[in-house]
């Protein structure tokens, strides 16, 4: 038990995701004990065990698709030869607890000092962050957080098919001239629940004829934010990181 308890400790301060199995309870003739656990990601068994077999092997699979589809903890009862195929009689109730799990993606392109200030409040928050940037140096003053991927791409229009579905998504580069490709691209073949740019309502224009001069449907004027955050602070960059992120956390709990 100590063995398995160690590595979960270390799978929680890696931020990976795993599900921890455990035989909550038994009766009759069943091959482990209850309070059995296993611990599984999404290749599979990492250790332990609920007893092997058939009924390990159905475990396995269930915990490898709960942490695939992102759904939540869940309690099952199997009957051993009813639902396992298995000969011998009695049943087990077992519970899959998911960890790491949060499916709350935020990317953002461009390190520069908004999305430091940003990076900063959300590295201690249940997210995953993503950050790209054709400035290396800018990236290295990013924290270091097993919750964020520094990406470095010349090319950063072309990251965007590689986006998760469902991310939020900032564009805060180094101005208009880099943050257009991206935001055209985004608009010719993805939707994202949140897309922001930052800016004032004057790019937020300029970015709108961009878009009518590209031949995108007029709809798309309405898919993005700009200016980006909550109406709140002043000008400092750590008040924009705020209102930027409760924004976020708004639009996030209204999906």
């Amino acid at each position: 038990m100590y063995d398995i308890l160690e590595k979960q400790l270390e799978l929680l301060k890696n931020n990976e995701r795993f599900c921890c199995v455990t035989l909550v309870k038994s009766i009759g003739s069943t091959p482990q004990d209850q309070g059995s656990k296993m611990l599984v990601n999404e290749n599979g068994l990492i250790i332990g065990t609920i007893g092997g077999g058939k009924v390990e092997k159905k475990s396995i699979d269930l915990a490898i698709e709960l942490l695939k589809t992102n759904k939540k903890n869940e309690f099952v009862e199997w009957n051993l030869n009813k639902d396992i195929g298995m000969t011998c009689g009695g049943s087990v109730k077992l519970y899959f607890e998911l960890f790491n799990n949060n499916d709350w993606n935020i990317v953002i392109f461009g390190a520069g000092h908004i999305s430091n200030a940003i990076i900063s409040i959300l590295v201690n928050m249940d997210c995953k962050i993503t950050c790209i940037d054709n400035r290396l140096e800018w990236l290295n003053k990013l924290p270091n957080s097993n919750k964020l991927k520094k990406v470095f791409l010349d090319d950063m229009p072309s990251y965007v098919k590689e986006i998760k579905e469902n991310s939020f998504v900032l564009l805060i580069t180094m101005g208009h001239t880099t943050d257009k490709p991206i935001l055209l691209e985004i608009l010719k073949t993805r939707e994202f629940p949140y897309l922001g740019v930052i800016g004032s309502k004057a790019k937020a224009n300029i970015l709108k004829k961009d878009i009518e001069e590209a031949g995108l449907p007029e709809e798309c004027k309405n898919k993005f934010y700009c200016p980006m955050g909550l109406p709140i602070g002043t000008n400092n960059i750590t008040e924009i990181a705020i209102s930027i992120i409760a924004q976020l956390i708004q639009i996030r709990d209204s999906v």
